[in-house]
């Protein structure tokens, strides 16, 4: 599709119609000689005096070449392109931050596989977890793991090949044996300090109290909520141990609770992926849509035809006059 980007310069192709019709004539004085005798010599060689002010005529040719440039010029000057098809960009109108407990006691084998055997933990959260980012497509994701400290596994990322990619790479006790949510839950609010978008959530798996943590996992959540950060939370424990394993469900239940998340409780495989399939369903994909129209500038074409058509009618008119005098 072809398109001009100013339109309104085409105005400007009726200007040489103006210049005819309304200025004044150019005028210039030449030498002369003045015969006494004038009428005799015209008698004389059978010529016919003629007034001595002249008009001269442009020939057909010389005004088509002269309309045809001006016109190619007011055009190139419109800027003329060539628009492509439309293009619609989508940009991911939320981020998440996944937050995962890899403490020691996620080596726990009591989860039931569907082949019926005891599974570790955190094999099963990361098999369920990686079906649930692939369903995240043009979400912006990163990946937070934390035991005894907390650390940015994946930052921000669109690229959720990637990001699965560091989660494979996570494993038991590689941040310490004891579990530090509220120290989770702090690096997740401050990572996204590097998010330019509204809609922002976090979503917390963890097996155990917090033990290690230097800022309490309510205090933490209290900051995320203030900041319009919604936390959902997942307990994968046993809330009937006791000591560092316990899970605390009161606590996981009231962080989500200040935020405006909400809590789950998942016991074997089939029941966290159905946590995870309710929190897609709770929070469906969110994009922001930008089209545009790819353009290609077609001025150098008119201004090159322009000028081709220019030399080649001054270069016929040169050589038509040439002939004219010998």
């Amino acid at each position: 599709m072809m398109s001009l980007a100013h339109p309104w310069l085409l105005l400007l192709l009726v200007a040489p119609w103006f210049i005819w019709k309304f200025s004044k004539p150019h005028k210039e004085r030449v030498s002369a000689v003045r015969v006494p005798f004038f009428r005799d010599i015209t008698a004389a060689v059978g010529a016919e005096a003629q007034q001595g002010a002249v008009v001269l005529r442009r020939g057909k040719f010389q005004m088509a070449v002269a309309l045809a440039v001006w016109a190619l010029i007011v055009i190139a000057l419109a800027k003329p392109e060539r628009l492509g098809e439309p293009v619609v960009v989508e940009k991911s109108a939320r981020d998440i931050v996944l937050a995962l407990d890899i403490s020691g006691s996620m080596d726990e084998r009591d989860f039931m596989g569907k082949d019926g055997e005891l599974q570790q933990r955190l094999d099963v959260v990361k098999t369920v977890l990686k079906d649930f980012i692939a369903e995240r497509d043009g979400d912006r994701m990163a990946l937070i793991v934390f035991g005894s400290k907390a650390f940015v596994q994946a930052p921000f990322t669109e690229d959720l090949q990637s990001l699965t990619g560091f989660l494979d790479q996570t494993v038991v006790g590689m941040a310490g044996p004891d579990t530090a949510v509220g120290d989770a839950i702090g690096l997740a609010v401050r990572t996204f300090e590097a998010s330019d978008v509204e809609e922002r959530l976090i979503i917390l798996l963890s097996d155990g109290a917090d033990t290690s943590s230097r800022m309490t996992p309510i205090n933490a959540a209290a900051i995320a909520a203030e900041r319009g950060i919604t936390i959902q939370t997942i307990g994968v424990g046993d809330p009937e141990s006791s000591g560092s394993d316990r899970l605390d469900l009161g606590a996981l239940e009231d962080i989500a609770k200040r935020t405006g998340g909400t809590f789950f409780v998942a016991s074997d495989t089939d029941a966290l992926a159905q946590t995870y399939a309710r929190i897609d369903e709770m929070t469906p994909r969110i994009v922001e849509e930008a089209s545009f129209r790819p353009s290609e500038n077609l001025v150098w074409m008119v201004a090159a035809l322009g000028s081709i058509i220019g030399v080649v009618g001054l270069g016929i008119m040169i050589l038509m006059k040439r002939r004219q005098t010998t």
